[in-house]
């Protein structure tokens, strides 16, 4: 087991629009000097300070000059903005002046201005027109209302106010803030679909540094939406353009901005791992609980292990000699999954899960097979990758620790053409490192682009792609004596010879959203997994038995070329209804699974001679010529589920989730010609019911069972039965 107890010092590059810089450079020379006073923001050894300092773009360099010839900058930069920008923030200037008269954007409403009162020596320089201070949205949150929808934009406390521009454009109404920003825990946007009849789609998202767009998309035409200051919150309510003449006339719309503290960047109100969908985790029957990419960050985390070090309850079990990571969650062993797909540990995830393409990490706590099929009584683990986004964004880092540790990774994304519709992400990492451990040295090298396709407003579709190399030895481990106590021996040792085994990962996903209605959603992925463990006759030398306390038998198990390869197809389609039976609201899901497992593998076993474990020198080890054993074999899974969920909102303060799924499984193996079958099949009940007496307080009480087979066959040839486990929970949530 590895432990490497990094001193991690990790190094933040942010790279960010240089074009329009340079570009800013050559039309103004008081620019360029900016530019060369402040070429000295790259790099820092300072984790928090790194994400501290967001930008170092050109509106950042002008906010940061305040010498002479600071209207020319602002002149400079007026060039770069484009019709529809331009009328978008003069609008904005001249919503801010209906509602902020003394503000200072209301005393300078265009260029002109700027430059005669630069001239008169009045004060208020350009570098204070452009650092105007951005707000930070913090969270938001969708609310059903009689006539439409309430819009929750969460803000920081004390946090300057902000001011919607709202134009209708087709059947969508655009709403843009300036002078404002997603915070970190939300920078991939929100999405809402059918969040109310008579609305399509919600999204909220980051238009570029300083400002954030929001698109509400009407049925068959723009919904509508006044605006309404009250006290230090900015109220907006969302209503179909179909519904206006059912409202009194003078009725209020309002959109409601609260504030929040500081540290929010960490909490993360909706999960999808409980329920398949996007589910506030205040109404979830469950313990959920979700490590968001801030805190991956902050955290430095360069593996799982550290990761799941925030989760209560979640411990390390065990690195399959050092290649693979399992973890025990309530007394089991918890299952993975990537984004809902399940990533076995033997067939299609041999070595350490990568963290350069996560963006969360998702636990759930309790039986969950009746959405993920067959797993331990304890939860799962759910990767969440990260997604392409809407505007630029670059990001290096580097990463060095003791042990010769060290990892530069990349991460890149942006839109691809000029409408937008197509976006791609890339996050390539390398990492080399050594150990405590004698002669444990590891290599990888991850790829993994994502190109996201919006094919119409209501369908999506995303492929992504991970390529991991993976090369690392064997290690077993520490010696045990037969009196149960640790061999007293230095920690380092190890009785290995060091040499590689080469992993190969090739993953590919495919998802398809579409929206048929306001009502009715369709969610279709499909992933490819192609592992090869590659050996040489050299590698995989392992301790095999301790005799007399003292000397240590080994073996070699390896070959020439692929030691074991594993092909995994899992197919998922879920289809998602929102509608009401009279005052009860509900969400129904239903949803199948289809999933295949081929594997092979053959190994060659040969005598790697005895060690004195208390005197022991890697030239002890002796591989023989003969081959002692030959293992080879195959194995073919396949697994089908089908499930039902519906989440019933039976009062604002009382829902129910109720749902079954139905699980079959087929296994057929063969060793060295011998072949056994196994055959199970179960249903997985849930029944949960969440209360909540007072805004910050939820109830909830749960039952669930859960799904395990069981390989082999009894002493008459029959298959063993599925292991099953009972969970019944209640628990309290605290906001």
């Amino acid at each position: 087991m590895r432990n490497q107890n990094l001193k991690s010092i990790q190094s933040s590059f942010y790279i960010f629009k240089l074009s329009s810089i340079i570009l800013l450079a050559a039309i103004n020379p008081v620019a360029a000097e900016a530019i060369k006073n402040h070429s000295d923001l790259g790099a820092t050894t300072q984790i928090k300070e790194s994400r501290d300092r967001v930008s170092t773009s050109a509106r950042d360099l002008l906010s940061q000059e305040k010498k002479q010839g600071d209207w020319e900058i602002v002149r400079a930069e007026e060039t770069f903005l484009d019709t529809e920008t331009r009328r978008r923030r003069d609008a904005g200037r001249r919503e801010r002046e209906m509602y902020f008269p003394n503000s200072p954007v209301s005393q300078f409403p265009n260029q002109a201005s700027v430059v005669d009162l630069k001239q008169n020596d009045l004060s208020g320089t350009a570098a204070d027109l452009v650092a105007q201070g951005v707000t930070r949205v913090t969270g938001v949150q969708i609310n059903q209302t009689e006539s439409g929808l309430e819009l929750v934009l969460e803000t920081v406390a004390g946090s300057e106010r902000l001011v919607p521009l709202i134009l209708p454009e087709g059947n969508e109404l655009v709403i843009d803030l300036l002078d404002a920003t997603l915070a970190f825990s939300i920078r991939n946007g929100v999405t809402k679909l059918n969040p109310a009849p008579g609305i399509n789609r919600i999204t909220v998202n980051q238009a570029d540094e300083n400002s954030i767009r929001v698109r509400i998309t009407g049925e068959n035409q723009a919904p509508s939406a006044e605006v309404v200051p009250g006290g230090d919150d900015l109220v907006l309510s969302i209503t179909p353009e179909s519904t206006i003449a059912e409202q009194e006339p003078d009725e209020e719309i309002e959109v409601i901005a609260t504030g929040e503290a500081e540290d929010d960047d960490y909490y993360v109100p909706d999960a999808s791992t409980a329920t398949r969908t996007e589910t506030p985790l205040w109404d979830i029957p469950a313990s959920v609980q979700v490590v968001p990419q801030e805190v991956i960050e902050d955290q430095g985390a360069t593996n799982v292990r550290e990761v799941v070090r925030n989760v209560a309850g979640v411990t390390f079990a065990d690195s399959i000699g050092n290649r693979a990571e399992r973890f025990n969650l309530r007394g089991f062993q918890a299952e993975q999954f990537l984004n809902g797909i399940r990533e076995d540990t033997v067939f299609s995830n041999r070595t350490q899960q990568d963290l350069a393409n996560i963006e969360r990490v998702e636990v759930l706590k309790g039986p969950a097979s009746v959405l993920f099929g067959r797993a331990e009584p304890s939860g799962i683990i759910n990767f969440i990758t990260k997604q392409p986004l809407l505007e630029p964004y670059y990001n290096l880092e580097f990463t060095a620790g003791n042990f010769d540790f060290y990892r530069p990774s990349l991460d890149i994304s942006g839109p691809l053409t000029d409408n937008k519709k197509l976006a791609y992400r890339l996050n390539v990492a390398y990492e080399n490192a050594g150990s405590f451990r004698d002669f444990i040295d590891t290599e990888r090298i991850f790829v993994a682009p994502v190109l996201a396709w919006q094919i119409s407003p209501d369908t999506e579709f995303t492929a992504e792609f991970s390529y991991l190399n993976d090369n690392r030895p064997i290690d077993r481990g520490l010696v045990v004596l037969s009196d149960d106590e640790v061999a007293d021996v230095p920690l380092s040792r190890t009785f290995t010879n060091g040499e590689d085994i080469e992993y190969e990962q090739t993953k590919v996903s495919l998802y398809f959203d579409h929206r048929f209605n306001s009502t009715l959603s369709l969610r279709s992925a499909f992933r490819y997994t192609d592992l090869n463990e590659i050996s040489t006759d050299e590698t995989d030398v392992e301790p095999i038995e301790l005799l007399d306390d003292r000397f240590l038998t080994l073996q070699q198990f390896g070959t020439d070329g692929d030691t074991e390869n594993s092909e995994t197809y899992t197919f998922q389609t879920d289809l998602t209804a929102e509608f009401n039976t009279g005052s009860i609201q509900h969400k129904v899901l239903l949803g199948l699974e289809y999933a295949e497992v081929d594997n092979t593998f053959f190994s060659e076993v040969r005598d790697a001679g005895v060690v004195d474990i208390f005197d022991f020198d890697v030239d002890d080890i002796v591989i023989g010529d003969e081959v002692e054993f030959v293992f080879d074999g195959a194995s073919d899974i396949s697994s089908f589920g089908i499930y039902l969920q519906d989440q019933v909102t039976l009062l604002e303060n009382l829902k129910l989730v109720v749902g079954g799924r139905f699980d079959t499984y087929t296994e057929e193996s063969s060793f060295l010609g011998e072949v056994t079958e196994a055959e199970a099949d179960a249903f997985s009940p849930r029944v949960g019911i969440v209360y909540q007496p007072i805004q910050p307080v939820s109830l909830y009480a749960s039952y669930t069972r859960s799904f395990t087979p069981v390989g082999g066959t009894d002493v008459e040839g029959e298959p063993f039965d599925p292991q099953r486990g009972t969970g019944l929970e209640q628990g309290l949530k605290l906001g």
